[in-house]
């Protein structure tokens, strides 16, 4: 969790239905003129397809978002982050569900002061996304102070177009360690 932070692609259908019957029917070769045709069926593709920068800087952006709302304990800003299938690995190696997840973050006793990351880093494969950092997080729990220092990995998937996270890993690290 984080509040700031310092693929190919394949043709269209159609392009892609062309592509098969030209390679399986039996008549000669394309004429000249398809791989023009190809070309500019994949720059047009490649128009609406963001860059590598504009989807980190969204997934940043998304990131930040769900732990203002983690921070400020908005129930439905950081349930629609989260795909239905999510699930965390604590730092003692629970694994919670995402129901157990948004409980635990709600549950009045818990008070999260705001967080900064350090070492953030994003790493992109096609449709899934490894955000990871280092925080220090402090906060109360049932009036009790609480420091935690740990790493973490989020993965996001795109789905139907949009990025979730399906899972989060926490691996706590000692106090003094950079």
């Amino acid at each position: 969790m984080r509040l700031t932070r310092t693929a190919s692609a394949l043709p269209s259908t159609p392009l892609l239905a062309a592509l098969l019957l030209a390679a399986c029917s039996p008549q000669a070769p394309t004429p000249p003129a398809a791989p023009q045709a190809a070309s500019a069926a994949s720059q047009a593709q490649a128009a609406t397809t963001p860059s590598e920068a504009e989807t980190r800087a969204l997934l940043q952006a998304q990131a930040d978002r769900w732990d203002q709302a983690i921070v400020a304990r908005r129930r439905e800003a950081i349930a629609a982050n989260m795909a239905e299938d999510f699930r965390q690995i604590d730092g003692e190696g629970h694994v919670e569900d995402r129901a157990s997840f948004l409980e635990g973050l709600l549950d009045p006793k818990l008070q999260l002061d705001p967080y900064k990351v350090e070492d953030f880093d994003i790493r992109l494969y096609g449709d899934v996304a490894l955000l990871s950092g280092r925080t220090r997080m402090t906060g109360r729990y049932d009036g009790k102070v609480f420091k935690t220092h740990y790493r973490y990995i989020d993965i996001y998937v795109k789905r139907q177009g949009a990025w979730k996270i399906v899972s989060v890993q926490i691996s706590k690290l000692p106090p003094d360690s950079p």
